[in-house]
């Protein structure tokens, strides 16, 4: 119990003298996962919709791919990006390996499906008449999707805090294709690994009680904003 007590003192310490090592983690931590989130929901939504919106051939077992990929392992995600962008991989020339580069690209590659599913389902719930009723208004095909798309806006920000929540406390993909590297890899997560094999406990309880604090802020932000959207 006394470890846990000064691990959290040790947080609020850290945090309010802004200690610069672990301030330039945090940023890190926001900076890779926030854009890895945002390149999973324009891939996301984008797919989502469409594959709602759309009929074709095969288009169930697609359906059950993304919703597979919706549990798709952080270490297998790893895995294949480490092959990929290894100096023999097809993708080694572009030398991005232990780079914050290829943590952005596996944690996107773990959001994405999570994005992509929400936005499926949100799309699918809502009334089957209603894109012929915005069609027989005169909208273009552009404007009905933009209209659907508005229309599905909570669940769509449920999408983005699943999204953001699955890439900001992963931890085996980023230690996998960011090799851990201080001062230019080194995440919240991945820190707090490290730390904890060390035995210091205490730094490692504050390094999650400040990656508590940010995932808990963000996901505050945006349960503000969907909550005002919420019909009464």
């Amino acid at each position: 119990m006394e470890i846990i007590v000064e691990g959290i003192r040790q947080a609020f310490y850290l945090l309010f003298t802004l200690d610069p090592e672990v301030l330039g983690i945090t940023l890190l931590s926001l900076e890779v996962s926030g854009t890895a989130t945002l390149i999973s929901l324009l891939i996301g939504i984008s797919v989502g919709t469409a594959v709602a919106l759309t009929r074709f051939p095969g288009r169930q077992l697609v359906v059950s791919m993304i919703n597979t990929g919706m549990g798709l392992p952080p270490v297998v995600v790893g895995l294949f990006v480490t092959i990929f962008l290894w100096r023999n991989g097809p993708l080694g020339d572009l030398e991005i390996l232990y780079t914050p580069t290829a943590i952005v690209i596996a944690q996107a590659i773990i959001a994405t499906p999570i994005v992509t599913g929400i936005t499926l389902a949100a799309m699918q719930h809502l009334p089957k008449n209603l894109r012929l009723q915005i069609l027989a208004l005169g909208a273009t095909r552009l404007q009905m999707i933009w209209i659907l798309v508005k229309e599905a806006k909570l669940p769509l920000l449920a999408a983005v805090m699943a999204g953001f929540g699955s890439v900001i406390s992963e931890v085996g993909a980023s230690i996998m294709v960011g090799g851990n590297i201080k001062g230019y890899t080194r995440v919240l997560t991945t820190a707090t690994v490290m730390e904890t094999g060390k035995g210091n406990f205490d730094i490692a309880i504050a390094l999650g009680v400040i990656l508590f604090i940010l995932c808990f802020m963000i996901n505050a932000v945006l349960t503000q904003i969907q909550q005002k959207e919420r019909p009464r």
